[in-house]
């Protein structure tokens, strides 16, 4: 029987695959099975903590403006309500920039809504 060449693909397919781990520790860069396992966990938790990132942000912007406004006597809540009462376009990451930046505006924005 003559010899049989095989293809090039499946060598295409996991030379991909070690491109992609080539980064990770061990056995996860270097053998094809274990290194297949751990793209599929690396993207799992990519895809899940992206939605995360976004939730983390929104509760440290909110502790931020929590904490600059209870200085002023204001609760974070009271100034949501009154920024939406006043139909006020601010967002919770423009707000949180404002108070690290320049408490002072924060301070008279609040002052401003609440009157």
């Amino acid at each position: 029987m003559t010899r049989v060449r095989r293809g090039y693909i499946a060598r295409r397919r996991r030379t991909k695959i070690r491109l992609f781990a080539s980064t990770f520790r061990g056995a996860h860069s270097r053998l094809t099975r274990t290194t297949t396992q751990q793209k599929m966990r690396a993207l799992v938790s990519a895809h899940r903590d992206r939605g995360r990132q976004k939730r983390d942000f929104r509760r440290l912007w909110i502790t931020r403006i929590n904490a600059v406004t209870r200085e002023n006597r204001v609760s974070y809540s009271r100034l949501i309500h009154d920024l939406y009462k006043r139909q006020l376009l601010l967002n919770r990451k423009i707000l949180a920039q404002i108070a690290i930046s320049n408490r002072n505006c924060l301070y008279t924005i609040s002052n401003e809504i609440i009157k």
